[in-house]
Formats: structure tokens, sequence, C-alpha cells
């Protein structure tokens, strides 16, 4: 189908900007029979997920690493180098070198404040910049980010300025027109099937780009609020940037079409997306639970007391899978000598294994058969 999405128009300045039809634009919900088929797919798929991580135990434990795994790779689509076990380091206090991790942590802290948000403050440009704020405050930009603020001058994407750039936005007048329309349909919900709806938010934000830095991983962070706003997820499990990160050059192209008026072809990439996120999230989650019911089985045949703390340390490595003496000593109140005893006891157990030496008294010990499920 195609769609009148918007069109260029030159500028004052000699350059020409994408300027958005009034949104949403007519024809929208015209899509084909198979996509509709591949929406209901998805669909199923993701209440499946939804179904399978209530089974889980210790579910808020386990959130922390799928949230890890998206935003590491979420900032590497946005050039950031670290990996999410930079992050789990960092975030640990034992990182052994630079990195620029903090983006990783940035989005963490942003999710968690905009999920949390959500419970008792609508869905509104009002949240979204004040995600973007909890994202880009001391953050590593490109320039300045202007934190929690929509742009008030020109921005673009690629090349030097905008009379060379791959894609130019909408002037600042043109962008306050278009995100009240956008607005406005984040609450007509009735109007479209919701995977669609978020589908079609996702697109028309990154379009609209209205922050001078941060556009892509906000519009990451939309999809997640949006599926959870939605009640198609009761907690945040499904991401889909280690996909979009996958296709990258696949999502800037479908994030163009749509701008060029074939939104249908974005919205096919969007749910093939969901479809293979979904499928492996909830292979991870049976993993997970074949994982713990090993390596609870492991720490039950202990003595009594072994037993006791080491299920309190297995619990709390679902989150912070990379730990060293002073983490157990701070999870179990132990001297360190007790401490480095359950290390050594949880690696004797083929649970945890020894890292590189950070300093003569803190080795450093990683969850690896855990940290491998979300790597694959």
């Amino acid at each position: 189908m195609k769609i009148q999405i918007g069109t260029y128009i030159k500028q004052g300045e000699g350059f020409s900007a994408f300027v958005p039809a009034p949104f949403p634009p007519k024809g929208l919900s015209d899509l084909s029979r198979e996509t509709l088929i591949k929406s209901a797919e998805a669909d199923r798929l993701v209440g499946k997920l939804d179904g399978i991580t209530h089974t889980l135990p210790d579910v808020e434990f386990f959130l922390h690493m799928f949230v890890a795994k998206d935003a590491a790779s979420s900032a590497q689509i946005e050039g950031t180098k670290a990996t999410m076990v930079d992050a789990l380091e960092k975030d640990a206090g034992l990182a052994l070198k630079e990195t620029d991790a903090d983006d990783i942590l940035f989005y963490i802290k942003a999710l968690d404040y905009g999920t949390k948000r959500l419970k008792n403050f609508p869905l509104s440009l009002r949240l979204i910049r004040e995600v973007h704020g909890k994202l880009m405050t001391d953050a590593r930009a490109t320039h300045f980010s202007d934190p929690g603020e929509f742009r008030r001058s020109q921005n673009w994407i690629g090349g030097t300025s905008p009379a060379n750039a791959i894609f130019v936005p909408p002037p600042v007048g043109e962008m306050q027109r278009a995100l009240g329309d956008f607005e406005k349909f984040l609450h007509e919900e009735d109007k479209i099937l919701p995977l669609i709806h978020i589908a079609f938010m996702h697109a028309h934000f990154e379009t609209i780009h209205p922050f001078l830095d941060g556009n892509g991983r906000t519009g990451r962070l939309l999809i997640t609020m949006l599926l959870c706003h939605r009640n198609l997820l009761e907690r945040p499990v499904l991401f889909l940037s280690s996909y979009f990160r996958k296709h990258r050059k696949v999502y800037y192209a479908k994030l163009s079409e749509y701008s060029d008026g074939n939104p249908e072809a974005w919205i096919i990439f969007f749910l093939d997306g969901v479809i293979a996120t979904a499928n492996e999230s909830i292979e991870i989650s049976k993993n997970i639970r074949k994982l713990r019911d090993s390596d609870r089985a492991k720490i039950l045949g202990l003595a009594k007391r072994e037993s006791e703390s080491g299920a309190l340390v297995l619990s709390k490595l679902y989150a912070q899978p990379i730990v060293n003496t002073r983490l157990i000593m701070k999870w179990t109140g132990f001297s360190r000598a007790g401490a480095l005893k359950v290390l050594e006891r949880f690696a004797g157990l083929d649970i945890l294994k020894p890292r590189k030496e950070k300093g003569a008294y803190d080795r450093a010990f990683a969850y690896e058969s855990y940290i491998e499920l979300f790597q694959k």
C-alpha cells in the first residue's frame, strides 16, 4: 500500500526537510491479509512468552538480564563498543578497563524509570521527555543532547549539514504539530491492532526525530513501554534491539521506506522481529528454568547451612552474574573468608568460573553458563 506519510518541502535556508502529513493518514489500517495473519502470529507468541515468564521463579532477577541484553544492543546500534558483560562488570564495580558501558547503564536506568512511571502516569510526550532525560543526562553524545527537552533547532541524519544529509526531519514548528498528532494517536488504541499500532508509533517517532540526540534509543525504549502499556506483557521481557542490531541496514532501510510512503514494508519487518525475538525469549526462559533446576539441585545437595546460603547467593546471581567476595559479603553478611569459601564452593560445583584477578584480595567469578543463554 502507498500512503502519504509526508513530503519534502524546501526551506528558506535552501535545504529540503521532511514534513509529516496529518497523522494518522487515511488508509493506515488497509493492510494485506498476509500482514494481518503475521500480526496474529506475533500476538500469539507474545502471549505465550508472557505466560512462560509467569512460571519463572525469581522473575524480577531474570528481568535484569533481559533488559541488559536489550540495552547493550540498542547502544551498539548507535556505535557503543561496550558489551552486556562490560555493563554487568561496571554495574558490579568490577570493571577492569575503561569502556563506554555507561551508555548501556543509562538505558537500563531509563527503561526502569519509564516502566515504573507508567503505573501511575499516562504514556505521553511528557513521559517520553522524562525518559530521554534519564537516558541522556551525563551520557556520551555525538553533540549537545539537551536531555529531557525537545529540540529547538534543526537536526539532520548523516552528512555534515542539512544540505548534504541523508534525511532532514521536520523543522521545529512542523515537529511540534507532528508531535501533537503523535500524542493523540498514542491514545487511539481501539483503531488499530496493538502490535501494528506500536510499529507505527516507533517509525513515526523516528521520522519526527524530536530530540537533538538519543532519538533511536528513546524510540526503542518506547516500544517496550508500549508493550507494557497495551498490556501485551506484564513484565518487559520482549526487546527488539538485538533484532534491529543484527539487521541494522534493513532496519534503517525499512524506516526510510516508511517515510517514503510504504509503511507496510516496515510493519512486516517489525512483526518479523517480534516473532523472532519472542521465540528467542521463550527459548531463553525455558533454558533459564532448566539451568536453575540443575544448579539448585547441586546446592540442595550441600549441608544445611551451606545449602541455605547457597540458595540465597544463587537467586542473586540471576540479576548480577559477575561477582566477587565484596558482593557475597553484602548479600550474606559473611566475613571475607566466608564469602571466598562460598565462591570456591560454587566454582567446585561448576556453577561459577573464576575470571581475571582484580587485586590480591578480590577475585571475580562469573555465572558463565547463565550469561551465555543471553549471548547466543
